[in-house]
Protein backbone atom coordinates (compact mmCIF):
# COMPACT_ATOMS: atom_id res chain seq x y z
CA UNK A 1 0.00 0.00 0.00
CA UNK A 2 1.31 3.33 -0.51
CA UNK A 3 0.72 6.79 1.13
CA UNK A 4 -1.69 7.89 -0.78
CA UNK A 5 -3.96 4.30 -0.11
CA UNK A 6 -3.85 4.70 2.98
CA UNK A 7 -4.31 8.25 3.83
CA UNK A 8 -7.30 7.50 1.94
CA UNK A 9 -7.75 4.30 3.96
CA UNK A 10 -7.67 6.49 6.92
CA UNK A 11 -9.98 9.26 5.80
CA UNK A 12 -12.47 6.34 5.05
CA UNK A 13 -12.60 5.21 8.60
CA UNK A 14 -12.88 8.36 10.02
CA UNK A 15 -15.92 9.33 7.93
CA UNK A 16 -17.35 5.87 8.68
CA UNK A 17 -16.71 6.98 12.50
CA UNK A 18 -18.07 10.44 12.09
CA UNK A 19 -20.95 9.01 9.96
CA UNK A 20 -21.87 5.85 13.01
CA UNK A 21 -21.42 8.99 15.70
CA UNK A 22 -23.90 11.36 13.58
CA UNK A 23 -26.46 8.24 13.49
CA UNK A 24 -26.25 7.29 17.25
CA UNK A 25 -26.95 11.09 17.57
CA UNK A 26 -29.43 11.33 15.73
CA UNK A 27 -31.33 8.58 17.48
CA UNK A 28 -30.68 9.49 20.70
CA UNK A 29 -32.25 12.97 19.49
CA UNK A 30 -35.34 11.22 18.21
CA UNK A 31 -35.64 9.16 21.38
CA UNK A 32 -35.09 12.26 23.20
CA UNK A 33 -37.74 14.46 21.09
CA UNK A 34 -40.30 11.51 21.65
CA UNK A 35 -39.55 11.92 25.49
CA UNK A 36 -40.09 15.60 25.54
CA UNK A 37 -42.99 14.96 23.50
CA UNK A 38 -44.81 12.31 25.43
CA UNK A 39 -43.98 14.56 28.43
CA UNK A 40 -45.61 17.79 27.02
CA UNK A 41 -48.97 15.50 25.97
CA UNK A 42 -49.31 14.37 29.46
CA UNK A 43 -48.81 17.55 31.20
CA UNK A 44 -51.39 18.83 28.17
CA UNK A 45 -53.80 15.94 29.54
CA UNK A 46 -53.38 16.79 33.46
CA UNK A 47 -53.81 20.75 32.56
CA UNK A 48 -57.02 19.81 30.61
CA UNK A 49 -58.55 17.71 33.67
CA UNK A 50 -57.45 20.31 36.30
CA UNK A 51 -59.15 22.44 34.37
CA UNK A 52 -62.39 20.74 33.59
CA UNK A 53 -62.33 20.12 37.69
CA UNK A 54 -62.02 24.24 38.08
CA UNK A 55 -64.92 24.51 35.35
CA UNK A 56 -67.39 22.15 37.66
CA UNK A 57 -66.05 23.92 40.75
CA UNK A 58 -67.08 26.90 39.50
CA UNK A 59 -70.65 25.82 38.26
CA UNK A 60 -71.10 23.71 41.53
CA UNK A 61 -69.61 26.12 44.03
CA UNK A 62 -69.74 29.26 41.85
CA UNK A 63 -72.85 30.67 44.15
CA UNK A 64 -70.80 29.73 47.54
CA UNK A 65 -70.61 33.64 48.27
CA UNK A 66 -73.75 34.25 47.81
CA UNK A 67 -75.45 31.07 49.37
CA UNK A 68 -73.42 32.01 53.07
CA UNK A 69 -74.47 35.96 52.85
CA UNK A 70 -78.05 34.96 52.35
CA UNK A 71 -78.35 32.47 55.28
CA UNK A 72 -78.49 35.30 57.50
CA UNK A 73 -81.89 35.74 55.63
CA UNK A 74 -83.49 32.78 57.30
CA UNK A 75 -81.58 33.84 60.67
CA UNK A 76 -83.70 36.50 60.45
CA UNK A 77 -86.95 35.56 59.51
CA UNK A 78 -86.67 32.96 62.57
CA UNK A 79 -85.93 35.70 64.84
CA UNK A 80 -88.57 38.01 63.54
CA UNK A 81 -90.82 34.99 63.90
CA UNK A 82 -89.94 34.18 67.62
CA UNK A 83 -89.87 38.30 68.36
CA UNK A 84 -93.76 38.63 67.14
CA UNK A 85 -94.84 36.09 69.27
CA UNK A 86 -92.80 37.03 72.41
CA UNK A 87 -94.39 40.86 72.02
CA UNK A 88 -97.02 40.90 74.35
CA UNK A 89 -98.80 43.68 72.31
CA UNK A 90 -98.66 41.65 69.31
CA UNK A 91 -99.84 38.35 70.94
CA UNK A 92 -103.72 40.00 71.75
CA UNK A 93 -103.75 41.22 67.38
CA UNK A 94 -106.34 38.99 65.87
CA UNK A 95 -104.02 39.51 62.54
CA UNK A 96 -100.98 37.91 64.23
CA UNK A 97 -101.62 34.21 62.70
CA UNK A 98 -101.79 35.81 59.70
CA UNK A 99 -98.51 37.50 59.68
CA UNK A 100 -97.05 34.72 60.87
CA UNK A 101 -97.97 32.90 57.93
CA UNK A 102 -97.08 34.77 54.88
CA UNK A 103 -93.59 35.20 56.90
CA UNK A 104 -93.54 31.42 57.08
CA UNK A 105 -94.38 30.98 53.32
CA UNK A 106 -91.44 33.54 52.61
CA UNK A 107 -89.00 31.37 54.43
CA UNK A 108 -90.41 28.19 52.75
CA UNK A 109 -90.29 29.92 49.61
CA UNK A 110 -85.92 30.79 50.72
CA UNK A 111 -85.16 27.47 51.94
CA UNK A 112 -87.32 25.62 48.90
CA UNK A 113 -84.54 28.02 46.74
CA UNK A 114 -81.70 27.07 48.65
CA UNK A 115 -82.27 23.60 48.15
CA UNK A 116 -82.53 23.59 44.41
CA UNK A 117 -78.87 24.57 44.61
CA UNK A 118 -78.11 22.11 47.31
CA UNK A 119 -77.86 24.04 50.01
CA UNK A 120 -79.22 22.68 53.03
CA UNK A 121 -79.41 22.54 56.89
CA UNK A 122 -76.84 20.42 59.01
CA UNK A 123 -79.14 18.06 61.30
CA UNK A 124 -77.37 17.95 64.65
CA UNK A 125 -79.99 17.94 67.82
CA UNK A 126 -78.77 14.54 69.48
CA UNK A 127 -75.90 13.94 67.34
CA UNK A 128 -72.23 13.52 68.65
CA UNK A 129 -70.64 16.58 68.48
CA UNK A 130 -68.47 16.66 65.52
CA UNK A 131 -65.98 20.01 64.69
CA UNK A 132 -66.21 19.42 60.90
CA UNK A 133 -69.86 20.33 61.60
CA UNK A 134 -70.54 21.75 64.68
CA UNK A 135 -69.17 24.90 67.18
CA UNK A 136 -69.53 24.59 70.26
CA UNK A 137 -70.50 27.52 71.84
CA UNK A 138 -71.05 26.29 75.34
CA UNK A 139 -71.46 23.34 77.48
CA UNK A 140 -74.55 22.27 79.39
CA UNK A 141 -74.83 20.01 82.27
CA UNK A 142 -77.12 16.66 81.54
CA UNK A 143 -77.00 13.40 82.67
CA UNK A 144 -79.61 12.23 80.39
CA UNK A 145 -77.24 12.61 77.60
CA UNK A 146 -74.10 10.85 76.71
CA UNK A 147 -71.12 13.70 77.32
CA UNK A 148 -70.27 14.89 73.87
CA UNK A 149 -73.94 14.95 72.28
CA UNK A 150 -75.66 18.60 70.78
CA UNK A 151 -78.07 18.87 73.60
CA UNK A 152 -79.07 22.86 72.01
CA UNK A 153 -78.81 24.73 68.64
CA UNK A 154 -77.97 28.02 68.96
CA UNK A 155 -77.70 28.45 65.33
CA UNK A 156 -78.24 26.74 62.42
CA UNK A 157 -75.02 24.90 60.20
CA UNK A 158 -75.70 24.68 56.47
CA UNK A 159 -73.93 22.56 53.74
CA UNK A 160 -73.45 23.41 50.11
CA UNK A 161 -73.58 19.81 48.61
CA UNK A 162 -70.56 18.57 50.61
CA UNK A 163 -68.76 21.79 51.41
CA UNK A 164 -69.45 23.48 54.64
CA UNK A 165 -71.67 26.64 54.06
CA UNK A 166 -71.04 27.41 57.73
CA UNK A 167 -71.31 25.49 60.98
CA UNK A 168 -73.57 24.97 63.58
CA UNK A 169 -73.61 26.69 66.89
CA UNK A 170 -74.32 24.36 69.67
CA UNK A 171 -74.07 23.96 73.11
CA UNK A 172 -72.57 20.41 74.30
CA UNK A 173 -73.32 18.17 77.00
CA UNK A 174 -71.20 17.36 79.97
CA UNK A 175 -71.79 15.75 83.04
CA UNK A 176 -72.83 16.88 86.52
CA UNK A 177 -70.06 16.60 88.67
CA UNK A 178 -71.10 14.58 91.60
CA UNK A 179 -72.17 15.19 94.81
CA UNK A 180 -68.77 15.44 96.88
CA UNK A 181 -66.49 15.97 93.62
CA UNK A 182 -64.86 19.50 93.15
CA UNK A 183 -65.45 21.25 90.32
Amino acid sequence: MTKTEKKEEEKDLQEHAISSKKKETIEEKLASNQDKLLRTMAEMENQRRRFEKEKKDAYEFGGFNFASESLSLIDNIDRAVLSFKNDENLKNNKDLDKMLDGIEIVKKDLVSIFKKNGVEAIDCINKKFDPNFHQAMLEIENNAAEQGTVVQEIQKGYMMKDRLLRPSFVGVSKKSPKMGEKK
